[in-house]
């Protein structure tokens, strides 16, 4: 239920139902060693740091799992500060944060230096989080929801920018 590519594009991660996260040679298209286990539901966010060093993955169980590239094993105890279904990752593209979305409304940043949650939650939507975005400066992150809006926040600060976009009829399920 996600890819995604590692930013030298010679690894493409897979994350799905069954719990693991496989990973394939782009040269080759052949599986790299087993499959990462850990999580304890299915398996819907994956991205690569900037830097190609670290891969983040979450999904049911709330909990986002950090992977050292170099060895593929974990690194140390989850990150927990969702209430349920992680939905979406984004890394600023200094790779000093990473963002994650959820169901339970609330994008969460996180400082990649010391893996501690920046500040409180950011709350505004009113239905499950599906996407984030950062702007190429990283001053701008856009998170869109079922809600059929599209929030953007600043970065610094952790608040809103504007009012809400509205035009879809539907809600929204990915940014770009």
């Amino acid at each position: 239920s996600s890819l995604a590519f590692s930013p030298d594009g010679k690894t493409l991660a897979s994350g799905g139902g069954d719990k693991t996260i496989r990973l394939w040679h782009t040269s080759t298209w052949k599986a790299i060693g087993e499959p990462l286990r850990g999580h304890e539901e299915g398996i819907s966010s994956l991205a690569f740091s900037p830097d190609g060093k670290t891969l983040a993955s979450g999904g049911g169980d709330d909990a986002i799992r950090l992977w050292d590239t170099s060895t593929w094993k974990a690194i140390g105890e989850p990150l927990r500060g969702h209430e349920q279904w992680i939905t979406s990752f984004a890394f600023s593209p200094d790779g000093k944060t990473l963002a994650s979305a959820s169901e339970d409304r609330t994008i969460r940043l996180w400082d990649t230096s010391t893996w501690k949650a920046i500040g409180e939650p950011l709350h505004g939507h009113n239905n499950g989080i599906s996407s984030l975005a950062f702007s190429p400066d990283g001053k701008t992150l856009a998170s869109a929801s079922r809600d059929r809006t599209i929030r953007l926040w600043d970065t610094s600060n952790g608040k809103a920018i504007g009012e809400p976009l509205r035009g879809h009829e539907v809600g929204i399920f990915s940014l770009a």
